[in-house]
């Protein structure tokens, strides 16, 4: 929908990659600010929802899992073994590496982080109906899908 006094050239206003930007930036003050009340941040909402979904792991894999630099891994696990969201142990096959595994404590923090994070999408997408939500997800997988293919 063109506004006559919309300041923004219509070049600009139809390039796919400013609008995916503008709702990233969007989005992720949303999620940020969702995330914020239980004092967390995504890397720590990544490595539960990791940990929950493909059981314990050492943290190179919990970094190559979800795309967290190995230096940071440390210092997110650290943090959530702090608060008793996960547990580190050796690794029986390897004695210097830790395993990492998702506490009850944690699964139940995740069930949490997942119940404000739906309501950070249902804010950004609630322009949407159902069926846009689910064509703009489904849309969003495949150019995220084509470009890690890259």
């Amino acid at each position: 929908m063109e506004r006559a006094e919309d300041p923004i050239p219509r070049r600009l206003r139809v390039l796919p990659s400013r609008l995916v930007n503008q709702v990233a930036t969007s989005a992720n003050r949303l999620v940020d600010q969702a995330l914020a009340e239980p004092g967390l941040r995504r890397h720590h909402y990544s490595l539960l929802a990791a940990l929950e979904e493909f059981g314990p792991a050492s943290q190179a894999a919990l970094g190559r899992r979800t795309g967290i630099d190995r230096s940071d891994i440390v210092a997110a696990v650290n943090e959530l073994a702090g608060r008793g969201l996960v547990e580190r142990s050796p690794d029986p096959d390897d004695r210097r590496r830790n395993v990492v595994t998702v506490t009850p404590a944690g699964v139940r923090q995740l069930e949490e982080l997942d119940r404000l994070l739906a309501g950070a999408q249902e804010e950004l997408l609630a322009s949407l109906t159902g069926a846009e939500r689910e064509q703009l997800v489904g849309l969003l997988t495949r150019v995220a899908d084509h470009q890690r293919s890259q």
